[in-house]
């Protein structure tokens, strides 16, 4: 009897211990499996990009002006390439251009012999650099006006605008740009049931300017003064 008693006595201390291992193996998968959908929830994200438009006018406009010269005689083509000088400033002084926004960036003299002749070649460059936009167009407006009063002008010789305010609008381009990206996220999660919450990772784009209308020219500058700046951002929310 009592090896029998004993006996049952460790059975139900095995039965005890099993049932406690049994019940920690379900509360822990329950934990885990729940763990894991938070996890799953807690990773739901939609990535997006935003743009942002803005219509500018130039603040600063350039023109070089390219002009030369020539003659059988250096001291003549010299002489004409001062005349052209002399016409050239009071071209832009007739214009209202204050005499420091012109400025000489180079010259040089080339010659070359033919049928026993040589003949020289002055070439000279100016620069206009100012931000009165709308008188600089009126001087491309009436640039030939050069032409007429004898200068030959080379080519090369064109006005660039460019916009330089890029620092002063970049803070609310880039609002603007995050803005429409949590638009368009808002719509991916009404398509899913979900909401929007906050931002996980964003990514600024660079910042572009170029001609409003499709005229020629390098980042920033062309032939018009008119510029479109472009921003686009790639936002990364979470869902709620």
């Amino acid at each position: 009897m009592a090896g029998e008693t004993g006996a049952q006595a460790a059975n139900m201390r095995w039965f005890g211990t099993a049932a406690i291992a049994a019940f920690g193996m379900i509360a822990g998968g329950y934990l885990l499996g729940d763990g894991l959908l938070r996890a799953k929830e807690a990773d739901r994200a939609v990535t997006v990009r935003g743009l942002a438009e803005r219509d500018v006018t130039a603040d600063l406009a350039t023109w070089t002006i390219s002009y030369s010269a020539s003659s059988t005689s250096l001291g003549e083509a010299q002489a004409k390439a001062r005349s052209d000088t002399e016409a050239i400033e009071a071209f832009f002084a007739d214009l209202g251009f204050p005499a420091g926004e012109l400025q000489p960036t180079g010259a040089n003299v080339s010659s070359f012999v033919q049928d026993g002749r040589t003949t020289y070649t002055v070439r000279q460059r100016l620069a206009l650099r100012t931000e009165d936009i709308e008188r600089a167009r009126q001087a491309v407006a009436r640039q030939f006006d050069l032409v007429r009063r004898g200068v030959f002008l080379e080519e090369g010789s064109g006005m660039s605008y460019a916009f330089t305010g890029l620092n002063d609008i970049k803070p609310e381009m880039v609002a603007e740009a995050t803005r429409d990206a949590r638009a368009a996220a808002q719509q991916f999660a009404e398509d899913s049931g979900a909401k929007v919450g906050s931002i996980r990772e964003a990514t600024q784009g660079y910042f572009s300017i170029e001609a409003r209308d499709g005229e020629s020219g390098g980042w920033g500058q062309s032939d018009s003064p008119y510029k479109k700046v472009r921003v686009v951002t790639t936002v990364s929310f979470s869902l709620e």
